[in-house]
């Protein structure tokens, strides 16, 4: 089997929510990068990527034509050797790698060649990895933001619960009195009750007195986790945090590569690890991560992309929960499945998705 042809798509949807009810989105927009491999056998893999941020970065056009660099590469070669195409991609990059737009590119690409991989053995990407369950807990997330005021997160905790989920996520790190801060927390607690797991998100905001003086002020509320308190690669202010607190502290979102997670779990700087799949370098770097975090006697969690998570999360015997962040949720015909709070592995080979053809026509933009 050969790689015969690769397609990009630059797509600009609007910056919306469904988990956020009541709530103008307002004009802003998110920006993706999608890619369909094409093989001459018939079996065609996709994937996608795009610069995490809350609206389109203007670096989008830029990580697209990284991309198709990059995809442009393995036309002519087997798409099966997953593992060595990645290291060939990773030389070819030189300096301009492991970091930014080039392991963003080489994840679209991977999660290409892995959906390919599956589809020809008839298998999912969850199966191929090891297949430890068929679901996996899973958080709502962009609901409570900490732009929504606390009448909002009044009424958004308990309509969540509605919804069946049993955790959520919110943020800190926008008010002006630590008094507000806790008074948010406090809110959400009483409205959802101590049942529900309540995560909260301070994406590199706090320093890291504040993040231990906040964060022991917060402990009678008991968060499942407290993300990003200090700035991603300050690894000992995070061990400092860490060790000051019971509350677990979870990080990872913001690294590229594997390396900077071997001197965050060296450092013991987290109690929980978390793995963007498209800064890492796609589910050929994912899976490494995870087995690191294993050794170490720590669970991973996903940041975004659950539609792909999924079946990751599911496949590692240390996965503990999956970010429900449904940004990308338009982008394909079906999407796994919410049930009692969990999302299902879907039972189709590769990563079970297949892009929405009125999606692409609809906000396709070059």
């Amino acid at each position: 089997m050969k790689v015969t042809r690769a397609r990009t798509r630059l797509l600009r949807t609007p910056a919306d929510n469904p988990l956020v009810v009541g709530i103008p989105a307002g004009d802003a927009t998110r920006a993706f990068v999608t890619l369909e491999l094409e093989t001459d056998e018939g079996i065609d893999g996709i994937g996608l990527t795009f610069i995490p941020a809350l609206s389109a970065s203007p670096l989008t056009p830029a990580l697209r034509s990284a991309v198709d660099a990059l995809a442009q590469m393995v036309v002519g070669e087997d798409p099966m050797p997953v593992e060595a195409i990645a290291a060939r991609l990773r030389d070819a990059a030189g300096g301009s790698g492991p970091g930014g737009i080039f392991s963003l590119a080489l994840s679209a690409v991977d999660l290409a060649l892995w959906d390919i991989k599956g589809k020809a053995l008839g298998q999912s990407v969850c199966s191929l990895l090891g297949g430890y369950r068929d679901r996996v807990p899973a958080y709502a997330s962009g609901a409570l933001m900490r732009t929504h005021n606390v009448e909002y997160l009044e009424e958004a905790g308990p309509r969540l619960v509605a919804m069946g989920f049993k955790q959520m996520k919110t943020q800190l790190g926008g008010e002006p009195t630590v008094a507000r801060e806790l008074e948010r927390i406090r809110v959400l607690r009483e409205g959802i009750g101590d049942d529900i797991d309540l995560m909260c998100d301070i994406n590199q905001l706090w320093s890291v007195n504040q993040a231990i003086d906040i964060g022991r002020r917060l402990e009678e509320y008991h968060l499942y986790w407290l993300e990003d308190v200090v700035a991603h690669d300050d690894y000992q202010g995070l061990a400092r945090v860490a060790d000051a607190l019971t509350t677990p502290i979870a990080a990872g979102e913001y690294h590229y590569g594997i390396t900077p997670f071997r001197h965050m779990v060296e450092a013991r700087s987290i109690d929980i690890v978390m793995i963007d799949l498209l800064r890492v370098g796609g589910i050929t770097q994912w899976r490494k991560v995870a087995g690191m975090a294993e050794a170490f006697n720590l669970p991973v969690v996903s940041h975004l992309v659950p539609e792909i998570h999924v079946q990751l999360m599911a496949a590692v015997p240390n996965g503990l929960t999956v970010e429900y962040m449904p940004w990308t949720l338009r982008l394909f015909e079906e999407t796994p499945a919410l049930e009692d709070g969990e999302i299902v592995v879907p039972q189709k080979p590769g990563l079970g998705l297949k892009f929405s053809e009125d999606t692409l026509k609809r906000y396709q933009v070059s």
